[in-house]
C-alpha cells in the first residue's frame, strides 16, 4: 500500500477500509483480518493497525467479538455515508465553491443541456 505524507498513515487506513465498506467490498457482519494480519499484508507496524481498529471501533465502523476478532458492524455503511457526506459537505464543498467564484463559474455548468 502506498500512504500520502499528508495524513497519518493509520487515517489512511481507516479510509480504505471505509472506502471497501462503500464499495461493498465488505459488509455488515464480515470479519476483517487480525491486527497483524492486516498489518503484515500492508507493510505496518501492528501498533498503527490498532490505532486504524480503535479508531473504526470508537466510530462504531467495526466491532471486536473476544477472541473471535474484528467484524464489520451491521449499519457501518449509513455510518461511514453519514460521516463522509458530512465532511465532503463542511470541508470539500465551500472550497470548491470558492475555486468556481474565483474562476467565473456558477452552478449552470452543470445544467444538461
Amino acid at each position: 500500500m502506498n500512504f500520502n505524507t499528508d495524513k497519518p498513515i493509520y487515517l489512511q487506513i481507516v479510509d480504505v477500509i471505509c472506502n471497501r465498506i462503500l464499495s461493498g467490498e465488505l459488509k455488515g457482519g464480515d470479519r476483517i483480518p487480525s491486527v497483524r494480519e492486516y498489518g503484515a499484508d500492508i507493510g505496518v507496524n501492528p501498533n498503527t493497525m490498532m490505532r486504524s481498529y480503535e479508531k473504526l471501533t470508537s466510530d462504531g465502523i467495526i466491532f471486536n467479538k473476544r477472541g473471535i476478532g474484528y467484524f464489520v458492524a451491521d449499519d457501518a455503511r449509513e455510518s461511514v455515508l453519514s460521516a463522509q457526506r458530512k465532511e465532503f459537505l463542511e470541508k470539500d464543498v465551500p472550497s470548491i465553491a470558492a475555486r468556481m467564484k474565483l474562476l467565473g463559474l456558477d452552478s449552470s455548468i452543470f445544467d444538461k443541456n
